[in-house]
């Protein structure tokens, strides 16, 4: 039996509407589409392009009715210029050890996770996260992926960040750090370093995902100048005060 060529054109499909994890009393709504295949990477590049975010083998964005509010960002590396603030935390964790590791769980890793989500995000969508939960979010991926981890000169594992790598820049999937750090600021760390590499391997982009207006929890993200946002006339620099709208659905697939 011969083997079934990937199609170029992604089928796409629609979840049933659930409470939104980011403005109370709206319902959430997301289109996903299958990451599978030889162009597993490109079809991914081609989507994070139109606004979606990877989880394991699935790339959805949010499609609710009468709701804008979610926004694709990037932080323009080559052009990004640290704040005051932002330059003292850069330097509060300085003597942080950086390593890119393979796509590969560690029992460590998700002893972190478990700190983190037990402390920032009860009773959140990832709550009841399992070990092999955890494995499947970073080894069930056909794209290109790395876990980036932030130690202690000790040794001790502090902050970890699962980015994609895509041929215009870093995707941050998701990240996670121990709450007992607040001092060093470690994800606003994480996304700094991030653009750092970003920058010292020339590539224009680091993509942080959503920003959501009327969100406490996302207003975090547009304080890295400058960001561009997806609107309906494409990626846009964002202003000092953004009022944006979304970008309609159109993905074009890869080639």
């Amino acid at each position: 039996m011969t083997e079934q060529r990937s199609t170029r054109i992604p089928q796409f499909f629609l979840t049933p509407g659930g409470p939104c994890p980011y403005l109370p009393g709206r319902t959430e709504r997301k289109v996903f589409a299958r990451l599978g295949g030889t162009l597993a990477q490109p079809l991914s590049e081609a989507l994070t392009h139109s606004g979606f975010r990877r989880s394991q083998s699935i790339a959805y964005r949010p499609a609710c009715e009468g709701c804008n509010a979610c926004v694709s960002v990037r932080i323009l590396a080559d052009q990004f210029a640290a704040s005051r603030g932002q330059r003292r935390t850069l330097k509060r964790s300085d003597d942080l050890v950086r390593t890119e590791v393979a796509p590969e769980a560690t029992r460590e890793q998700f002893a972190l996770l478990r700190t983190y989500l037990d402390s920032r995000h009860p009773g959140g969508g990832m709550s009841d996260m399992g070990l092999f939960d955890y494995v499947a979010m970073v080894e069930e991926t056909p794209v290109s992926t790395h876990i980036v981890e932030y130690r202690k000169p000790d040794g001790t594992l502090v902050a970890a960040a699962l980015t994609d790598r895509l041929k215009d820049g870093l995707s941050m999937v998701y990240s996670f750090f121990h709450p007992g750090e607040d001092a060093r600021s470690l994800g606003t760390f994480m996304i700094l370093d991030h653009v750092r590499a970003a920058m010292a391997q020339r590539m224009p982009y680091v993509y942080l995902g959503y920003w959501v207006r009327g969100s406490d929890k996302m207003d975090y993200k547009v304080k890295f100048s400058p960001l561009e946002a997806l609107t309906q006339n494409g990626w846009e620099t964002l202003s000092a005060e953004p009022d944006v709208e979304a970008a309609p659905l159109i993905v074009h697939a890869p080639g």
